[in-house]
């Protein structure tokens, strides 16, 4: 089943969850430095939610069929692991990227999910160069969302932006539906034809999540099930947002004070509603 939300109730509080998980970064983002254990910055996420914002992090023993309980409340994918890193005793070095995947579940029951790349320290040029371009890739995608556009569209300019700059598409994980159920339909592929898949209609929310890697799109599975890293041990990045289909195009709903603006690639996109301060 799609999400689809036509209520007003139903848009105020996917407003409200998207808006609270960007919350979630913004507050652990001063803390992402070297020195700092992954675990730590789980410990600071989890007591932000828990305390001030009384959500549910998502992540917390979330259990899909065949995978052990997520043992943590958010995913730290460092360096090479591409994605549903599990926090614990890393210690983050100068150079090192990671990414800090957030979902909160608000008093509701909506869901809000977004990540973001940051920065250690002294990083490469490589990693910084690959970190810009997946953000650009995230944004080329949401400049697609709009009544009519097609998933295929989205994940066309995706593809096409990360492959004329050297880079691979991570093929085995994708965005997602999202509202009052953490993952459901549309799959949202970060690959494809444009005009092809399932047409896009007003009040769908879903992610844009781009996984990209350096190096082959391969990808490998560790012990715990969970974190998978790249094949050929080449970094990867991803960014996330949240989005709701509007009658005119795309509201961007994981949007908060810290959010990183827009690239110029999408310099003229409309993406926050007239009566919400930017």
């Amino acid at each position: 089943m799609n999400s689809v939300f036509t209520a007003e109730k139903d848009i105020l509080g996917m407003r409200e969850a998207g808006r609270l998980a960007s919350e979630v970064l913004d507050h652990v983002a001063p803390h992402v430095k070297a020195g700092i254990t992954t675990g730590e910055l789980d410990r600071i996420c989890h007591e932000y939610m828990r305390d001030v914002q009384k959500t549910i992090p998502a992540p917390l023993n979330y259990q899909p069929p065949g995978y052990p309980p997520f043992p943590a409340s958010i995913c730290t994918s460092v360096n090479d692991v591409i994605c549903h890193g599990i926090p614990g005793d890393k210690i983050l070095k100068s150079g090192d990227v990671v990414n800090l995947d957030i979902t909160v579940i608000t008093p509701d029951g909506y869901y809000g999910d977004t990540s973001r790349m940051f920065m250690v320290g002294d990083v490469s040029v490589m990693a910084k160069r690959l970190t810009q371009i997946t953000f650009e890739c995230m944004w080329l995608g949401i400049a697609q969302v709009k009544p009519g556009a097609t998933l295929g569209d989205i994940g066309h300019v995706i593809q096409t932006h990360a492959e004329k700059a050297g880079y691979s598409i991570v093929r085995e994980y994708c965005g997602h539906g999202i509202g009052k159920v953490f993952h459901q339909d549309p799959q949202i592929l970060h690959y494809g034809k444009p005009g092809t898949g399932e047409k896009l209609e007003v009040g769908m929310t879903f992610t844009i999540e781009p996984m990209i890697n350096a190096g082959r799109r391969e990808i490998r599975t560790m012990p715990d099930q969970w974190t998978v890293k790249t094949k050929d041990r080449s970094l990867s990045a991803q960014w996330e947002h949240t989005l709701l289909v509007t009658p005119t195009g795309v509201e961007v709903l994981t949007w908060s004070e810290g959010s990183n603006p827009p690239p110029d690639c999408v310099k003229n996109l409309s993406f926050r509603p007239a009566s919400i301060n930017t």
